[in-house]
């Protein structure tokens, strides 16, 4: 059965594939997601996939593919797209494929980032990598299994989802399938998120703790440096303790050598702004801004409340925060002035760390590797928010993509057809093998 199965599916039509993804890199410009100014109409990608699909569904009697199309937001479609297998509960589904990209500005491209061009095995545009090819790839895969019609055990989903690359407007994309239990009966099988790079297995992404600190000093003359609290030597002096703290309480894990993590949790600035002024003139006040990146094997929560115990903890000990020179001070008593830290959080997400002892897992391993020529699982402190979602529900999520890290929301985004045709073997080597079990 399995050799029948990799036999009758065969590898990707490479010209069906180009074509498509053609299609739908010509729309990439209309599902940049940055609200309020760009919100995706992810639609226009499921018209595509529609018109490669609907061909071989129920719907027009020309096959056996059931298609869902279910949209919470006008203009803003999932689509749910389901082959048959012959044994109730036995399912393996390829999910996050999503049909809206980061932005790009075409003036600081080399080419057209909303036309697929072609250089050699390079397929150029927004999206190829991240993640409109996966939207293509998985289209394909879903269109031969409805031309060819295999006679599979397991059922084979796939759900190619809106709203991933920003949340701010929420009850859009997986979350709300989810909620609706659209997505429950996936949970008696592997699940694979297609949404990574470079052909290997990602077993682990990070969580996400964006943080402000707003610094509040006193305002003075430069020339009058003792009558200041400057809160930009304040701020910096702060952040230096925190930072040291957190380094303290979370120090790399042991586990992350297990999976493989590039680096371990971090708590670093990446934004310093101030109300503006003078040269001459002291700031009172400023805010530094930035992230912390965290493993899977810390908590997000506990994390936090450690950060606003540091904070409070300067601030009840500010005189014994270092300073910087003679009159450098964050406390003026004779006019009871103490300088002050105060922390807000935006929106924190958890990372995940995939199971390594289930069947999916070594399913992919095992496609990977009899397809790529090796296995070597990677883990990124990248966030995958909506995957840690979907593994505390109860699924057994593993990750893959065959797009390139280096190009990932990056000018000039490319994928490598090859590496889609690999793709789509691992996807027919991971429906074979589980029809083995």
């Amino acid at each position: 059965m399995a050799s029948s199965t990799i036999q009758s599916l065969g590898s990707l039509n490479k010209d069906s594939f180009v074509s498509l993804l053609s299609k739908l890199i010509g729309e990439s410009k209309f599902v940049q997601n940055n609200p309020p100014e760009l919100i995706p109409q992810e639609d226009r990608i499921v018209n595509h996939v529609l018109d490669s699909l609907r061909p071989y569904s129920t719907e027009s009697g020309g096959g056996p593919l059931l298609i869902n199309h279910v949209a919470y937001h006008s203009g803003r479609g999932n689509l749910i797209v389901e082959y048959p297998g012959s044994v109730p509960g036995k399912i393996v589904s390829f999910v996050g494929m999503h049909m809206d990209v980061v932005t790009a500005n075409p003036d600081e491209w080399e080419f057209d980032p909303f036309s697929l061009s072609i250089d050699g095995d390079k397929l150029r545009g927004r999206g190829t990598t991240d993640c409109l090819g996966h939207v293509a790839l998985v289209t394909e895969l879903m269109k031969r299994l409805g031309e060819t019609k295999p006679a599979l055990r397991s059922t084979v989903v796939a759900v190619f989802i809106a709203s991933e690359e920003n949340s701010s407007i929420p009850g859009v994309g997986v979350d709300m399938l989810v909620k609706d239990k659209l997505l429950d009966n996936l949970k008696s099988g592997p699940l694979f998120w297609i949404d990574t790079a470079d052909k290997q297995p990602c077993i682990g992404t990070g969580g996400m703790i964006p943080w402000k600190l707003h610094v509040t000093g006193k305002l003075f003359h430069s020339g009058l440096a003792h009558k200041a609290i400057n809160a930009m030597e304040l701020g910096m002096e702060g952040l230096k303790e925190i930072q040291s703290r957190f380094y303290r309480d979370f120090p790399p894990h042991e586990q992350e050598k297990v999976y493989g993590f590039a680096t371990p949790s971090t708590m670093k600035p990446t934004q310093w702004s101030y109300p503006g002024g003078g040269i001459n003139q002291i700031p009172g006040d400023c805010t530094v801004s930035g992230d912390v990146r965290l493993t899977p094997f810390y908590d997000v929560k506990e994390v936090m409340k450690k950060l606003q115990e540091y904070v409070d903890d300067i601030n009840a000990n500010i005189e014994k925060l270092g300073t910087r020179g003679p009159v450098s001070k964050y406390v003026l008593p004779e006019e009871n002035l103490r300088g002050r830290l105060t922390l807000s959080f935006d929106e924190a997400s958890a990372g995940v760390a995939c199971n390594l002892d289930s069947r999916g897992f070594h399913v992919l391993c095992k496609a990977t590797e009899e397809v790529v020529g090796h296995v070597k699982p990677y883990s990124i402190t990248g966030t995958l928010p909506l995957i840690r979602d979907l593994k505390d529900e109860g699924f057994d999520v593993q990750t893959s993509g065959y797009g390139l890290m280096a190009t990932y929301h990056a000018k000039n985004e490319y994928c490598l057809l090859t590496d889609m045709c690999q793709g789509f073997d691992v996807f027919v080597k991971i429906i074979s093998q589980l029809e083995q079990d």
